[in-house]
């Protein structure tokens, strides 16, 4: 089963849906909520988790920093709303699923780029 660590700034619907999918998902809000982002990424390796997130911070980390982690699926949407993102969650669970692990995914409206990093 796929898991997931759910960023504050990615939203409550995006866990919500993935949880309703049956994906164990952990949302950063819910169980450490001053976290920042070092530490999230952390928690992700830990648990192998593929974190999902609006904030480009994330690239940065596991690029410029070369930060471990299990996958990292980053959201770069025109439309920010709370369903567009569930929406696009959804495209990419079930287009590219067990791909996205370990993997940097950048997800627009138009196209899924997924990079392996292994």
């Amino acid at each position: 089963m796929m898991r997931f660590v759910v960023d504050e700034s990615t939203g409550r619907g995006v866990a919500e849906f993935l949880r309703a999918s049956g994906f164990d998902v952990t949302f950063v809000p819910e169980t450490m909520p001053s976290a920042d982002d070092v530490d999230i990424l952390s928690f992700a390796v830990r648990e192998q988790r593929i974190v999902v997130t609006n904030d480009k911070d994330f690239g940065e980390l596991v690029f410029r920093s070369g930060m471990q982690h299990a996958g990292v699926v980053l959201f770069r949407l025109d439309d920010e709303s709370a369903a567009n993102r569930v929406r696009m969650a959804k495209i990419a669970v079930e287009r590219y699923g067990r791909q996205m692990a370990g993997c940097f995914v950048v997800v627009t409206e138009e196209t899924i780029r997924i990079r392996p990093m292994w």
